[in-house]
């Protein structure tokens, strides 16, 4: 048996309208994703990405949640390029294994923010095993000297209203990325250049990682370095780059 389906030009012109209607929609959504320094609640805390009013400022941070071969060699390469305020966020049940990596980070100047303890994705945990894994990470931190830890990347960069509100109750500030260097996916020294290097701009907040997984970062890291300071980039630890940094926000669920 055969249908037959018969649109007359009413019918068209008003599916027309609703499929433009909802590209421009999508559009304009996309838009602000990539242009707004934060994600927030409607009204409460925010997730900030990105920092407005930095023209000459970029901040590179590092993600370490396993391994103990690659941390030192990045530090020595910061080091050796003058760079004295990266931003490491650590998972806590790895800076208790590490300590003496931990001390080297402090001792170079970097910031060193929190991933929490276990490392596990926060928005698919009840309210209060997230307060007890960041609560014991931040004994964690308090025993290895590293005092006034305010800054949080979630486990993965997985956050939602829940793990939002939970991190502003205890103090955090969450803090995502706005160019991810996609280092963990060892897709070629150039490829993690260029992805970093590529579409950069004055506030913008960099994904890298010194865990042993990423295994082409330090080879990428001085590339990144000389072309940042090319294009007259200076970088800032995270809570240097957002000090009276305008930022807006942006509703998630």
């Amino acid at each position: 048996m055969n249908f037959f389906y018969v649109l007359n030009g009413h019918v068209l012109k008003k599916t027309f309208i609703i499929v433009i209607a909802a590209f421009f929609t999508a559009s304009i959504l996309y838009i602000q994703q990539k242009n707004n320094p934060a994600f927030s609640t409607p009204t409460g805390p925010k997730a900030v990405y990105k920092a407005e009013k930095r023209k000459n400022e970029i901040s590179l941070t590092f993600d370490i949640s396993w391994g103990d071969e690659k941390a030192i060699p990045i530090l020595d390469t910061l080091k050796k390029h003058g760079i004295k305020n990266a931003t490491f966020f650590l998972s806590a049940s790895w800076a208790e294994r590490h300590p003496t990596i931990v001390k080297r980070i402090k001792e170079d100047g970097h910031e060193i923010g929190s991933m929490g303890y276990n490392y596990i994705n926060y928005t698919e945990l009840e309210d209060a095993k997230i307060r007890k894994d960041l609560l014991q990470a931040q004994k964690v931190f308090n025993m290895l000297g590293i005092k006034n830890v305010t800054l949080l990347r979630p486990p993965g960069g997985n956050f939602n209203k829940k793990v939002l509100k939970i991190a502003d109750s205890l103090g955090y500030t969450v803090v995502h990325w706005s160019i991810d260097s996609k280092d963990w996916l060892n897709p070629g020294v150039g490829m993690i250049v260029n992805n970093v290097v590529e579409n950069i701009e004055g506030g913008d907040i960099i994904l890298l990682h010194a865990s042993d997984s990423a295994k082409q970062t330090l080879e990428a890291l001085p590339q990144i370095i000389s072309q940042m300071k090319k294009h007259g980039y200076q970088n800032a630890s995270i809570s240097e780059l957002l000090a009276d940094a305008k930022t807006n926000a942006q509703e998630i669920n």
